[in-house]
């Protein structure tokens, strides 16, 4: 697969946003963790890619987090992940 440049930093700020805002089990502060939801990345990335508003992600990260993961849903942790992608990809599509 051939990424732009603006891509590949979206595939870094997906992975970071994952590890540090999302982290639904909580290792955010454990450095040997960094790549715990890193499998994650590739679909997040496509869901960003495409969404208009982030329902499709939050819904993602909902089941990875309920259904993949078994943790509680957080629905408003999920909202302010969503957010921070959809800035991070609006920023770098500027």
């Amino acid at each position: 697969m051939n990424l732009s440049p603006q891509d590949k930093e979206l595939l870094r700020r997906i992975d970071e946003v994952l590890h540090y805002r999302w982290d639904p089990i909580g290792v955010a502060g454990v450095p040997q963790a960094s790549d715990e939801y890193e499998s994650y990345v590739p679909q997040v990335f496509q869901l960003l890619k495409g969404t208009v508003d982030g329902k499709d992600v939050a819904d993602y990260l909902n089941w990875l987090g309920t259904e993949h993961i078994g943790m509680g849903s957080d629905p408003s942790r999920d909202a302010e992940v969503v957010e921070a992608l959809l800035r991070w990809r609006n920023h770098l599509l500027e």
